[in-house]
């Protein structure tokens, strides 16, 4: 029996998976990707195998393939493993199963595509010689000279035709999108509220108008579906990564419950959608949505690997987020705001990396690799998350003894009970850190925090008796 690799026994495509962590390594590598191309598919994944390696352990195998290669193993039959893959990485599944007497790959010279897989497997095996378990359109070259021709996940179109070229093909599985909770999951949805902070601006500002609300509203609408892309555009170059971690490892494409080709077309979808948004309520906003993506992407092919650089990054994020909220609804931005937003937002990304490195020390890990952190810099990290959490109290109290405070507020002096809020929730945070009762997201744990959700209604009533 011979079984394909990509899309068949594992739930992903090595070829994609390493071509993006390829380039998330180093993106001016695209010189040599595109260099490769030119020479040809062999060429271009040998390219790619050389820089990359990929952990055959960690990957999202099909539990029925591999029972299946099991039950032919204990019937006395000889089981092959046949992939279009580089020969590293096929050899590196292999050798991890310990359940072929071979395989068949790609190499530096011969790229190992349907056509050729299958002249490969007539010549070694003869027509007819070979029972073989496949996945996809391109399967149907070597399913025309088998024995016997097994499918897994294969679309109903491609099972139409199977069934047209071998009546007693056994189909394991058909393709499936995914569940639409897995699709849900890919975009994060519950990141979401993170963008709500394009309406600060509409409060600080006192725009409560039906106009600035729709305005508002929309931004983080447009906001949402550009930074779903980016999380899929992350996931993709953290595959590995995220397989190694304790809880990042069920994310959908990490664990393969839903198909990278169909992520890779969700990413244009989604950026075309927000964008084409965007330039409707405003070219100000849409430029300010594209310095995020820029942004953005560039932390996610680099910047996220340089120490402090990806906290100071992340801060900067959550600062444009704001900065679109402004230009959504046509508010000039306030210098305090960003002070105040950069220092705030700088000290929960540094929480959101103590808690990481916290996980790694309990759960006995190395250093993390996709990180410039050690575990030993815990204490220095969570020193620094205090430091600017304190000092954007201290923005905000210098804010509140300025000039630009008075024509917004008939008592800003009840302004300064927004202080000791501040710095309880500051405080909590980094104590509730410590003890390991927080998630890797500090966002995502106010959510669910209820502390926090009594901090936020105080400062929103004194805003209220300060007016």
């Amino acid at each position: 029996m011979v079984v394909d690799l990509d899309g068949t026994l594992v739930r992903s495509d090595l070829l994609v998976q390493s071509a993006f962590a390829y380039l998330g390594d180093n993106p001016l590598r695209i010189i040599s990707l595109l260099s490769a191309m030119r020479r040809g598919k062999a060429a271009l994944k040998a390219e790619i195998a050389s820089k990359t390696k990929i952990d055959a352990s960690l990957l999202p195998y099909d539990e029925n393939v591999v029972s299946l290669i099991r039950q032919r193993r204990a019937a006395g039959d000889r089981v092959y493993l046949a992939s279009a893959s580089n020969e590293n990485y096929v050899q590196g599944v292999a050798d991890h199963l310990g359940l072929f007497d071979g395989w068949f790959a790609s190499n530096a010279g011969e790229n190992l595509s349907a056509g050729s897989k299958a002249r490969r497997l007539l010549e070694t095996f003869g027509k007819g010689g070979f029972d073989y378990v496949g996945n996809s359109r391109a399967d149907l070259a070597v399913w025309a000279i088998a024995r016997r021709c097994i499918a897994v996940r294969v679309s109903p179109a491609t099972r139409s035709k199977l069934i047209d070229l071998s009546p007693d093909a056994v189909v394991l599985e058909e393709k499936t999108m995914g569940q639409v909770g897995e699709w849900i999951r890919l975009r994060r949805l519950h990141q979401w509220s993170k963008n709500a902070l394009v309406f600060v601006p509409l409060v600080t500002a006192h725009r409560f108008d039906l106009v600035a609300l729709y305005e508002a509203s929309a931004a983080f609408l447009v906001f949402s579906l550009v930074a779903s892309a980016v999380y899929v555009l992350n996931d993709l170059v953290d595959l590995d990564a995220d397989r190694k971690h304790s809880r990042k490892k069920r994310r959908p494409l990490a664990a393969g419950t839903v198909p990278i080709a169909g992520s890779i077309v969700l990413v244009p979808i989604l950026l075309l959608a927000g964008f084409s948004g965007a330039w409707a309520i405003g070219p100000t906003l849409a430029a300010v949505l594209l310095a995020y993506l820029v942004l953005t992407t560039a932390y996610t092919f680099a910047l996220k690997r340089k120490m402090l650089v990806d906290v100071l990054t992340l801060a900067s994020l959550y600062t444009i987020r704001v900065i679109a909220g402004a230009a959504a609804i046509s508010v000039p931005i306030s210098e305090w705001l960003i002070g105040f937003s950069m220092f705030v937002f700088t000290a929960l990304a540094l929480i959101k990396r103590y808690v990481e490195l916290a996980a790694r020390i309990d759960d006995g890990m190395s250093d993390p690799a996709n990180r410039n952190y050690l575990k030993s810099d815990l204490d220095i990290v969570a020193t620094l998350a205090a430091a600017a959490g304190f000092n954007a109290v201290t923005v905000f109290a210098l804010y509140i003894s300025s000039d630009a405070v008075r024509p917004l507020y008939r008592h800003p002096q009840a302004l300064w009970l927004i202080c000791p809020v501040l710095m309880y929730w500051l405080g909590r945070a980094l104590l509730m850190a410590h003890r390991r009762l927080m998630p890797d997201d500090p966002i995502v744990f106010a959510l669910r925090d209820w502390n926090s959700y009594l901090a936020l209604g105080l400062i929103g009533l004194i805003l209220i008796g300060a007016r």
